[in-house]
């Protein structure tokens, strides 16, 4: 059996990047499985992560971060991880270009957020120009003063809306037909005058300015839309291997980002927290500082 590296890292974004940036620095051999899918690449271009005053694109950011943890001898595979299992060394992945034992597995898998009914490239052309975000704490501000929508569901919805409310007085919250309001949360909407809608949105489209669509008969048009509509949790490696999960289906971690399964630790969008990059990369500092020294204690770490 070849020998195991330090660490497997599944997950090219920020949480995963950051970690292997970390791991690498403390000497410690470390592979990333990145399949690509990271929701950061997504981003045309974030204004609040700090030490980008003009903003940077999440690609970019992504890519710099590739660079900087290549400098340090991190191996970063294209590839996806189709299972994970314990082994003799601590850990055995298994899949697309990526195989092999590690002595510590990193999850950084993320989630994926659930999108409306949009066709793929008028999907991509509307985050582009911002007539489409899901991420009210990362691009409020860019909507202040404009016409938005939330289409969503539940008290998810709810207390998305209310958080735009603060950017702009034109916020209209778009329901399913069948989708109950609880008269507490229509309490709500109504005294900060959000408007409310029935119907799913259909038929998409783009104006000079717009994204339109229709809900049952009516034409709608806005200058952002955010879906509200939740997301998939990419948690499964974890669950196969019996760690603790919460009721959403993120996995359970402690104050250093370690799972109840020896050698298995999570950072990111896929344990409860902010998603967010920067936390996301606090996460990631956290859980390879523990890694390094949770291997150390096993085999002292020497030069």
């Amino acid at each position: 059996m070849p020998e195991a590296f330090d660490c497997l890292i599944i997950g090219g974004g920020p949480a995963g990047l950051t970690a292997a940036i970390y791991l690498a620095r403390f000497h410690l051999s470390v592979t990333v499985a990145d399949d690509g899918n990271s929701r950061a690449r997504q981003i045309p271009c974030t204004h609040n992560h700090a030490g980008f005053p003009e903003g940077i694109a999440g690609a970019d950011l992504l890519d710099r971060m590739r660079e900087q943890g290549r400098k340090y001898g991190a191996r970063l595979l294209e590839g996806h991880v189709d299972e994970l299992v314990t082994g003799p060394l601590g850990f055995v992945s298994r899949g697309r270009e990526v195989t092999g034992p590690a002595r510590t597995v990193l999850l950084a898998t993320g989630v994926t957020n659930r999108r409306p009914d949009v066709p793929e490239p008028l999907h991509a052309e509307a985050l582009r120009t911002g007539r489409l975000r899901y991420c009210p704490v990362c691009d409020g501000y860019e909507v202040t003063d404009h016409d938005v929508a939330v289409i969503g569901c539940g008290a998810r919805a709810v207390t998305e809306a209310i958080f735009l409310r603060s950017y702009t007085d034109r916020v209209t919250l778009i329901l399913d037909q069948d989708d109950e309001l609880t008269e507490q949360d229509a309490d709500r909407i109504n005294k900060v005058g959000i408007r409310l809608a029935r119907g799913r949105p259909s038929e998409f489209t783009l104006g000079a300015n717009q994204i339109h669509f229709a809900v049952g008969q009516r034409q709608m048009a806005f200058d952002t839309v955010y879906p509200s509509l939740g997301s998939e949790i990419h948690s499964e490696l974890a669950a196969s291997l019996g760690a603790a999960m919460t009721d959403e289906g993120c996995i359970k971690v402690d104050a250093h980002q370690r799972t109840n399964v020896p050698g298995l630790y999570a950072a990111g969008d896929v344990v409860v927290g902010l998603d967010q990059i920067s936390h996301a990369m606090g996460e990631a500092g956290v859980a390879a500082t523990a890694i390094r020294n949770d291997l150390a204690a096993v085999r002292p770490i020497l030069r």
